[in-house]
């Protein structure tokens, strides 16, 4: 109809923009490139996600001309009528933390509105200069409106869900008899747990059954407070999982399990402990190391998806300027590649965030069994490889055992979603009831009752239901 009407009418210029589409063929879609994205630590091809929205801001009231109520009067004129940006937004928002305030300032997501001219409160916004990124001591001037993100309001809100305190939860008699279950060793100073897959250790604002809020709600026994995590563990990983009972004892084992503990105590027995600290953890990796045994030193960087909030840990380049921590891993393999698997023993030496699933995907290259954040790719072709493995000895076929009534699709090897297979397996550690009395202390002596107490603790946790099953399958020719 449109060509008809340019030819009626002799413009012919129209007919050229005339497009004709088909109904049977559709014009084809934009094309675009497909990213990696994560989603419940499951990575997949797919279209990149939108990018961010325009943040919702809020406008404060003009900047008043007169003097701030409570500003201190002693102050010189110039010094009482200067008041900079971030004092301004603090004193609008009192409840907000100053360190929410500032951080809004370095990301650079506070702006400002200045008067074009005039000392009066001028509403016309063509009379407003356009939005500016300001700085912390930057200046107020009559009349100017800074604008925030909504979120700084929010702060306020949020802020009684940082702490889950365990007054939200009241666990009932089973599940208290449960957690008080997973309690390996108890004493004065600490609490050791075995620590099931699954369960977050830290809790946050979508977070309520965690670990940490669990065990002060049920796990306070005749203490006024909660035991106190130490180190972490990834929510799918499992095994001994350390809290402390004490203020004392939860600085001194933080203080262990950081990266700066070269410190040393005039007590020579604790530093011997302390030296002999170690955790071990068993894992079930797809493929074998090229070497038996070794140590890996490969630092790690964190970078943050495509989505703008999933940050993922990668092994860092020698040559980027991007910040970086070193990370130490030993590792020794502990029987022949089964089903196109082995297991592994690591002993982590530094503690990072997904240090050893990084090292064993990545540097390595053998991603453990259900890490599906660091070897997706692995896992979508190690199920479609037919192996054949022979046994070390006779040199046949190798047949994976099948106990009689086992149910092999509990998130075992044999699944066709397995779990992950990482256990923190063993555990050393100073006996710090024993040296809490002396720690901090100029003598050196302990009290009788306590000299005959070991100075180190071990501990060995059971392996899960799926890892117990995936090594029952793969028992055979194991160390």
């Amino acid at each position: 109809m449109l060509k008809r009407m340019s030819n009626n009418n002799g413009c012919s210029w129209l007919s050229s923009l005339v497009r004709y589409y088909s109904r049977v063929r559709p014009p084809r879609p934009v094309s675009v490139d497909k990213v990696i994205r994560v989603s419940n630590n499951i990575a997949r091809l797919d279209v990149p996600k939108d990018g961010p929205k325009p943040r919702q801001l809020l406008s404060l009231p003009p900047f008043p001309s007169h003097p701030l109520p409570g500003k201190n009067s002693t102050s010189a004129p110039g010094e009482r009528d200067r008041v900079t940006a971030v004092n301004w937004i603090k004193y609008y928002f009192k409840g907000v933390p100053s360190s929410v305030i500032e951080s809004h300032f370095r990301e650079g997501l506070v702006q400002m509105e200045d008067l074009i001219a005039g000392d009066s409160f001028i509403q016309n916004k063509e009379l407003l200069k356009p939005m500016r990124k300001i700085k912390p001591n930057d200046v107020m001037k009559p009349g100017s409106r800074v604008h925030v993100p909504v979120s700084i309001a929010e702060t306020r809100i949020s802020r009684r869900y940082d702490a889950i305190p365990s007054g939200t939860l009241y666990p009932n008699a089973d599940e208290i008899k449960y957690l008080q279950r997973l309690v390996m060793y108890k004493d004065f100073a600490i609490i050791v747990l075995n620590k099931p897959p699954k369960l977050p250790v830290k809790g946050n604002l979508p977070v309520h059954n965690s670990m940490d809020a669990l065990a002060a709600a049920a796990l306070s026994y005749d203490y006024d407070e909660g035991p106190k995590l130490v180190h972490r563990l990834d929510r799918e990983t499992s095994g001994i999982l350390l809290m402390g009972r004490t203020k004392d004892s939860v600085s001194h084992l933080q203080w262990l399990f950081s990266n700066t503990n070269n410190a040393k105590s005039s007590c020579k027995a604790w530093n011997d402990a302390c030296e002999a600290t170690h955790q071990r953890y068993w894992a079930l990796v797809i493929g074998t190391p090229k070497e038996k045994e070794g140590v890996i030193h490969a630092p790690l960087s964190k970078v943050l998806m495509n989505d703008g909030k999933t940050e993922r840990v990668m092994l860092a380049h020698h040559s980027s300027i991007e910040p970086h921590q070193e990370a130490v891993t030993e590792y020794r393999v502990l029987g022949p590649m089964i089903n196109g698997c082995s297991w592994i023993e690591l002993r982590p030496l530094t503690y990072r965030k997904h240090q050893l699933r990084v090292h064993c995907a990545e540097a390595l290259g053998t991603p453990i069994v259900g890490d599906y954040k660091y070897g997706w790719l692995v896992h979508s072709r190690w199920k479609q490889m037919a192996r054949v493995d022979m046994e070390p000895t006779t040199g046949k076929p190798y047949k994976l055992r099948r106990p009689e009534g086992l149910d092999v699709q509990k998130g075992s090897v044999l699944s066709k979603v397995p779990l992950l297979h990482l256990n923190c397996r063993e555990l050393v550690l100073p006996n710090i009831a024993k040296f809490l009395h002396v720690l901090g202390k100029s003598s050196e002596e302990l009290h009788p009752s306590l000299s005959l107490q070991p100075d180190i603790l071990r501990f060995v946790a059971t392996m899960p239901n799926h890892m117990r099953i995936s090594w029952n399958l793969m028992s055979s020719y194991l160390v």
